[in-house]
């Protein structure tokens, strides 16, 4: 976007319309229960529900809403993301929203860790700029939303019988995502491709540790119609993993190996690109940095995602028109959704045309 066209939209309504609100904005929480609509199961945990934080950023007649799904493995839970969030709100409503930036910059010295906390609260201030400036969050980037990708749908670790019928559930999907990490990984796939010629991709979290199992595998997928692997070794096992990169035919993308911007160079050569999720990142800002940096290296970008609704999930899709692959249906693996924003047709996400995330309530 160059200057010319940045006056044209925010010229009228940006500073002069997001002064600083002081003691008027508040900041609540609340811990959401999403019901799975299968049991999912990974490498590291099986589960039938997920609890997530909600942030609500309310000033000037507006209400932000933002998301965080803590990860178990970094030691976050609902209640520690919650009780941070509730630790920064005077910091908060007492800054002036148009700083957001700023706002963010200093959540990140204050709290440290819970990164599904500070995602929450990110996601909910940019909601709400957006709205306040009548735009949605993907013009404040500059971005064109007919860039945004098709996204996979996940398939979860289970029985062969149970994984072919989640597959046949995802007709409408082109492009699937299947977990694997055990030693049923062959008779994963095996499912899989007894009912879909579709391409896959792998997602190993962490699950092989022996490069030479990882090496053996990986090739058999490669033979299998996979496009590429998630995270074969643990996050740990760098040198490792740039020794099975030499040795397969197929890209390698880091995700658990990826929480931060500063994981990302030492990444570069064991991985061909990085899986970036606004919960581990803290967030869009700290999202969008993220990929640049992945960018500048000449590294693949992907988005991710949490089980989440579609308040995290859409935010996370005003990104992606900047990424090559995406992997955002948290939303659509849950039952009790209260909203609704980017869509997915014929496999490709479409982003909401409303101010802010563009979210609405389901009737």
């Amino acid at each position: 976007m160059n200057r010319r066209d940045w006056m044209r939209t925010f010229g009228a309504s940006g500073a002069a319309a997001l002064p600083a609100l002081g003691s008027a904005a508040t900041l609540e929480t609340q811990i959401v229960r999403w019901k799975l609509r299968h049991t999912w199961t990974t490498v590291m945990s099986s589960s039938e529900f997920r609890d997530n934080l909600y942030v609500n950023f309310r000033a000037g007649g507006l209400t932000g809403v933002g998301e965080g799904a803590p990860i178990v493995r970094y030691k976050e839970n609902a209640t520690s993301a919650q009780a941070a969030v509730e630790s920064a709100r005077q910091l908060v409503t007492t800054a002036d929203p148009a700083q957001y930036a700023k706002i963010m910059s200093r959540v990140f010295e204050r709290l440290p860790g819970e990164w599904a906390g500070k995602a929450a609260i990110d996601i909910a201030l940019m909601d709400w700029t957006g709205q306040k400036l009548g735009v949605p969050i993907y013009r404040l980037f500059g971005l064109d939303p007919a860039d945004a990708p098709v996204t996979t749908f996940s398939i979860g670790i289970d029985s062969p019988e149970v994984t072919r019928q989640k597959v046949k559930e995802a007709a409408p999907y082109p492009v699937l995502k299947i977990k694997v990490g055990l030693s049923s990984d062959e008779a994963t796939v095996e499912a899989v491709r007894s009912v879909t010629a579709k391409p896959l991709r792998v997602d190993a979290n962490e699950g092989w540790t022996d490069k030479e199992v990882a090496v053996r595998k990986i090739e058999w997928l490669a033979k299998r119609g996979v496009e590429f692997v998630e995270q074969p070794m643990p996050a740990r096992m760098i040198e490792e993993t740039a020794w099975v990169r030499r040795r397969v035919s197929i890209p390698l993308i880091a995700d658990e190996a990826c929480r931060h911007a500063a994981d990302i160079p030492k990444l570069a050569g064991a991985f061909d690109g990085v899986n970036i999720k606004l919960d581990k990142a803290g967030g869009i800002l700290e999202g969008y940095r993220m990929i640049q940096i992945a960018k500048a290296l000449g590294m693949k970008t992907m988005l991710g995602c949490m089980i989440s609704s579609s308040v995290s999930v859409t935010a996370a899709a005003h990104l992606s028109p900047l990424v090559d692959y995406a992997d955002l249906d948290g939303n659509l693996l849950i039952a009790n959704d209260p909203y609704q924003g980017v869509e997915v047709r014929n496999g490709k996400l479409v982003l909401p045309p409303g101010a802010g995330l563009g979210l609405r309530k389901k009737t």
